[in-house]
């Protein structure tokens, strides 16, 4: 089978798990042909690492002709690509999904995707079980049932640094605290580069306007403690996953382009 030509955007930290899976033989059936970053030194870093080429727009990477673009970078990266990508024919695996929270956003996107014959592939990030999710509110809709959904998110004081909730107190308090809680739509506009899971979880579930977010700042914690709840009639689904580390964001990013050409598939 021909390879799959792959293009990625954000040569930091995770895009360097996806580049690094690629030269270590975890990518194949894929070609990367090309990278594009913020500045062109991380780019040209990565490209000497993959044996590609670095690109300093848009447009140069999409005249390699990419049959998938991968973001690893942020939802004004999203924001500023998305509809290029998708028009230059190319498909696009995003894992800044908070950009999806601009409900306007999104249908442009949609649009976009439909006329010119691209997907979006939606990255599960630091978070999973979008399979059941979608199958709950699948449920609730051709039921007729009422659906409950929300994700509620522990973290260390120290990763709400420079967000808007944050205070010196919450470093020195002894008892958990909550900082937010309200829907996922508020939620992103008040954290842009915190709460992308919390934006897929809506997205699988009952949309960015209704789905819940509680967000609690617990002193002397590492990493982050995410739990999903999607509820109906009959049936509920918990997914709880903890991670100290944003490493499983990009190497989720790696699952799901093995599982675009894998002969079995997981969904």
């Amino acid at each position: 089978m021909k390879p799959k030509k792959l293009a990625l955007v954000g040569c930091g930290y995770l895009g360097n798990i996806i580049a690094r899976a690629y030269t270590d033989g975890l990518l194949e059936g894929y070609e990367l042909v090309g990278v594009m970053s913020r500045t062109r030194e991380s780019a040209q870093k990565t490209a000497v690492l993959a044996g590609c080429k670095a690109c300093d727009t848009i447009e140069e990477l999409l005249k390699l002709r990419p049959d998938y673009v991968a973001e690893a970078a942020s939802v004004q990266t999203v924001r500023d690509l998305a509809l290029k990508v998708l028009g230059g024919g190319a498909h696009l695996v995003v894992l800044s999904i908070g950009a999806f929270a601009d409900a306007e956003f999104y249908e442009q996107v949609k649009a976009a995707a439909l006329e010119n014959g691209t997907q979006v592939h939606l990255a599960s990030g630091a978070i999973g079980g979008f399979d059941v999710l979608q199958t709950i509110s699948l449920m609730a809709q051709a039921e007729g049932y009422s659906e409950q959904a929300g994700i509620s998110t522990r973290k260390g004081p120290e990763s709400l640094r420079n967000t808007p909730v944050f205070q010196e107190e919450l470093i020195k308090a002894r008892r958990e605290s909550t900082v937010f809680d309200g829907c996922a739509k508020d939620a992103i506009a008040l954290f842009p580069t915190k709460v992308n899971v919390a934006v897929a979880t809506a997205l699988a579930t009952t949309g960015p306007q209704i789905t819940g977010v509680k967000i609690t700042s617990v002193p002397g914690f590492l990493g982050d403690d995410h739990q999903i709840t999607a509820e109906i009639k009959g049936v509920k689904a918990v997914v709880d996953i903890y991670s100290s580390t944003s490493a499983i964001a990009g190497w989720s990013v790696v699952a799901l382009l093995r599982n675009l050409i894998s002969p079995i598939a997981f969904q």
